[in-house]
Formats: C-alpha cells, sequence, structure tokens
C-alpha cells in the first residue's frame, strides 16, 4: 500500500534531505522512523531535495508497505521515533500511482531575511541577516522580470544536475513585514540552487549596489560567474508542493506564516 505523508523540519543540524551515509540527513532520519513503525525496511521518495541548513513546512513524500498500518499509527508511530526538529505533520493512503515527486504541478519557497542592525540569537539559524537597510519595493520590482518561461543559467549552481536549465517561474514576490523581508517563489520546479542565486541577487539590489535591470541581464547573460553571491541556507524554506485536486492532500495551513517557529 502507498502513503504519502507531510513532513516539517529544522535543516540546521542536517546534511541535506538527501540520505548520505556518513551524516545526518532528513531522509535518514524520516526512513530509519518509519522503518521501526514497520519493522522492515521503508524507502521514501520526497517532492524536492533541500540543501543542508534549508527548512521545511510543507515537504511531501511516499513510500510503500504492506505493514497493516493505519495513518494514524504510522504518523505518531513515526514521531515518537522521530528527533524533535522533524516531525509528519499528515499521514494519509494514496493510490499506487501517485509519486511526490512527479505528481506534484509546482513547488514554492520562501526565503526569509531580517533586516537589522544588530544580529538576532533566535534567528541566527532560521533567517538570513542584513546589517544594512533592505529596499523591499525595490527588490520585488526586480524580482518580476524573472516570471515566466525561462533559461536560469545565472541563476544555477555548476554542480547543478538537471538536464535543462528552463524553468517556468510562475509568481515571485518581496514584501516587507516589520523587520522581515519575504521572498515568496513558485515554479514548475527549481534548478540547483536557484531560490538562494536569485535571494542573493534581489538582496544586493535591494542594498542599493546594482540596479532594478540586473535581473533582466542575469537572464540574457545565462552565466553563473556573473550571477552574484549565493544567499545563506538558513534562510530559505520549502512551503509546499502543489497537486492536482484528484489527490486531496492537506495543504500548509497558513502560506501567510511570517516564520514557522
Amino acid at each position: 500500500m502507498r502513503f504519502a505523508a507531510g513532513v516539517e523540519y529544522c535543516g540546521t543540524h542536517y546534511a541535506g534531505w538527501q540520505r548520505q551515509h556518513h551524516c545526518r540527513t532528513v531522509q535518514g532520519e524520516v526512513e530509519a522512523a518509519l522503518s521501526t513503525v514497520a519493522d522492515e525496511p521503508v524507502q521514501v521518495t520526497c517532492a524536492g531535495r533541500t540543501d543542508a541548513g534549508v527548512h521545511a513546512i510543507g515537504q511531501v513524500i511516499h513510500f510503500d508497505s504492506d505493514r497493516d498500518r493505519d495513518a494514524k499509527a504510522w504518523s505518531f508511530g513515526a514521531n515518537t521515533h522521530l528527533p524533535g526538529d522533524i516531525s509528519l505533520r499528515w499521514v494519509q493512503p494514496v493510490a499506487d500511482d501517485f509519486s511526490a515527486r512527479y505528481s506534484a504541478l509546482a513547488r514554492s519557497y520562501r526565503y526569509l531575511m531580517l533586516d537589522s542592525r544588530m544580529r538576532s540569537g533566535l534567528f541566527a539559524k532560521r533567517a538570513c541577516w542584513s546589517r544594512y537597510p533592505l529596499d523591499a519595493e525595490r527588490m520585488h520590482s526586480a524580482a518580476q522580470s524573472l516570471v515566466g518561461e525561462h533559461d536560469f543559467s545565472s541563476f544555477r549552481a555548476r554542480e547543478c544536475q538537471s538536464n535543462t536549465p528552463m524553468r517556468n517561474l510562475q509568481a515571485i514576490s518581496v514584501r516587507r513585514d516589520g523587520a522581515f523581508i519575504i521572498l515568496d517563489v513558485q515554479a514548475n520546479a527549481f534548478v540547483h540552487h536557484m531560490v538562494r542565486n536569485i535571494a542573493g541577487v534581489l538582496i544586493a539590489i535591494g542594498k542599493g549596489r546594482r540596479d532594478v535591470g540586473w535581473t533582466q541581464e542575469l537572464l540574457e547573460i545565462r552565466d553563473r560567474e556573473k550571477g552574484g553571491v549565493t544567499a545563506p541556507a538558513c534562510g530559505l524554506y520549502f512551503m509546499q508542493a502543489i497537486y492536482p485536486p484528484q489527490w486531496q492532500l492537506p495543504q500548509v495551513e497558513d502560506l501567510k506564516l511570517l516564520h514557522p517557529y
């Protein structure tokens, strides 16, 4: 039987999502917990892999098991064995042809920036700190040239394994909420480090160090070496994966949430 599940995690203490033998990962912890509940090995597939230090509010996974366990047993049982910074928020049975990765129509991320003269102790690993003022309106204006289907080579990490740099960025916004600058972006998929590279470009624009038209220039140049600094992983959150209504999966309860903790 196939199950889907929603996973929330703070990625600070993990070497990313993907299972690795030499270090702790989110996938490794989730699979170990589910395997304990099943009393046999369980492997999971996620909607979108995240890097070291990246967090998630609405990561989605699927896994298969023939064990006689209902959704409540899977969720409560797994959470009993998971560390405190990882949680299964929900579990439900799905059809065998559901794929957390391939059934998703789009994914959305949030990048959180703290605009403050002094660094924060509470948000040190959960937001990108800028000691210099950021102009959110200027950043939002610059970001709009990224909407649509483009070659995102200038925003793509060198080690990216995707066969193509083409992505359809469906929506992007930047807004201020008190001392926080919030970047929200949704696309059909993302190349490696795409959101963090976009954030790095927009931060430079928000500080007034680059013109608003720099994002458009980078799209046309298609050269990562001209693309600016990659923003820190600590500010990035996988918000949710979006699926066709037929799957009836729970969505993130409040996408306007400033921060998840």
